[in-house]
């Protein structure tokens, strides 16, 4: 694929999820890690109408635990993933539409608890492959979240 229609985003942006009621949240782009993850807590499976389904909160803005917003949604799978640190964690994946700069696109998703982590959403190579190129020098190159 030629490079020169690819989008170049920084080292991390603003990125809404519009199906989650998710206006904004910061994201680190990471083309180190191949999945998508995105902070969660109170984390409940449940079933409705036969479906496999998730419920969890999130707290999309940085340094804010006041901010609360629930989502509910299908889950499309269960995977363990290995972080960065060696650790090895069973996640819900769930896929959800993402928009970042002009683009919007579904993506895959996997919920584990990142309250240690400096970002609430690590947006990884996959969800990235065909659609972006990244500068690592730089930050929000798809532009700053409104009102900042």
């Amino acid at each position: 694929m030629s490079t020169d229609r690819l989008q170049t985003i920084g080292w991390r942006e603003w990125i809404r999820l519009p199906e989650l009621g998710i206006e904004y949240i910061k994201a680190k782009v990471d083309t180190g890690a191949r999945s998508s993850a995105l902070h969660t807590f109170d984390l409940e499976p449940y079933q409705n109408q036969g479906i496999d389904m998730v419920r969890f909160k999130i707290h999309p803005v940085q340094h804010n635990s006041k901010q609360i917003t629930e989502c509910h949604c299908p889950v499309l799978d269960q995977r363990t993933v290995t972080d960065s640190g060696g650790h090895r964690e069973k996640r819900f994946v769930i896929a959800t539409e993402a928009c970042l700069a002009d683009l919007c696109w579904k993506i895959e998703i996997t919920l584990t608890n990142r309250d240690t982590m400096r970002f609430r959403m690590l947006l990884g190579r996959t969800a990235m492959a065909g659609r972006f190129l990244v500068d690592p020098q730089t930050s929000y190159l798809a532009g700053r979240r409104p009102g900042r």
